[in-house]
């Protein structure tokens, strides 16, 4: 599935930056002419990209061919070269802007995302991504996020069963939305994990007292009142964090023993890593 996600999204840039033509290059430049090009890191981070970049140049140019010399994950500096790519001068101008705008974007993530790893050094938690993300872009910034050493919450609202506060409202409340959730995945033949969020303590003691679920999530929580609720659940349901946590209360929250903690900000916040391709 992830490739096809992948192929799909590699197939629309392309699409959408050379249309009919790159007609500056096709203007400029003779063809069959031949050239190198190196990707020069220009700030300090992590790189992501390196091989969804690989995808794009072969996608473009089957010839295409890249010699990296930094991986995926590698942390950078400002004039690091993290690979060389050399074929017809065409084909690479035609990918530079589209290998660009990826890895800027997830390097961006993956950089986002180890600093918030690092935050929570020494402690079991660990940080997920969530679904604020730019359309169409899902696969990327999950791959991304993972690269930084963060985990994926789900991919969209079919691979899980996350019962979220709108779900509990219009199904008339906590235990009425899980009991028809499993109705549900009993009557289609579906076995998918269960998450529920809850608002309240009183929420939490409902949800010990029905079961049936995989992880609690503990929306807008305070830290004493995540402190408390991580007590009541411990050992038997997975906690999980989300709503209202920064970067400075991160640390304070995962303190009080939650298995994950989902940050919103890893995909929706980021600054894209600074870097450039350019002939050698």
């Amino acid at each position: 599935m992830e490739n096809h996600y992948i192929d799909n999204l590699i197939a629309l840039a392309v699409a959408e930056d050379i249309g009919d033509g790159d007609h500056t290059s096709l203007a400029c430049i003779p063809s069959g002419t031949t050239g190198k090009m190196k990707l020069l890191i220009k700030e300090q981070g992590v790189l992501a990209g390196v091989e969804i970049a690989k995808r794009i140049f072969t996608t473009i140019d089957t010839s295409l061919q890249t010699d990296v010399l930094l991986c995926d994950g590698a942390v950078v500096k400002q004039g690091d070269v993290a690979f060389y790519v050399h074929g017809t001068v065409r084909s690479l101008l035609q990918a530079e802007r589209i290998v660009l705008n990826v890895m800027q974007r997830m390097s961006g993530v993956a950089t986002l995302t180890a600093r918030y790893v690092q935050q929570l050094a020494g402690l079991k938690t660990r940080i997920l991504d969530t679904r604020k993300t730019t359309p169409g872009m899902r696969i990327l910034d999950k791959l991304a996020v993972k690269i930084g050493g963060g985990e994926n919450h789900r991919m969209g609202l079919f691979d899980m069963i996350l019962i979220k506060d709108n779900h509990i409202d219009f199904a008339g409340g906590v235990e009425q939305a899980i009991h028809k959730v499993h109705a549900y995945l009993s009557l289609t033949g579906r076995t998918l994990p269960i998450e529920v969020e809850v608002r309240n303590q009183s929420d939490v003691h409902t949800v010990l007292r029905v079961g049936g679920v995989q992880r609690i999530m503990l929306d807008n929580f305070s830290v004493a009142e995540t402190r408390e609720a991580v007590q009541l659940i411990a050992g038997r349901y997975e906690t999980e964090s989300s709503g209202g946590i920064t970067f400075e209360t991160l640390r304070a929250y995962a303190e009080c023993g939650v298995d994950y903690i989902s940050a919103g900000a890893l995909t929706h916040r980021i600054q894209s890593l600074d870097m450039s391709l350019k002939a050698c």
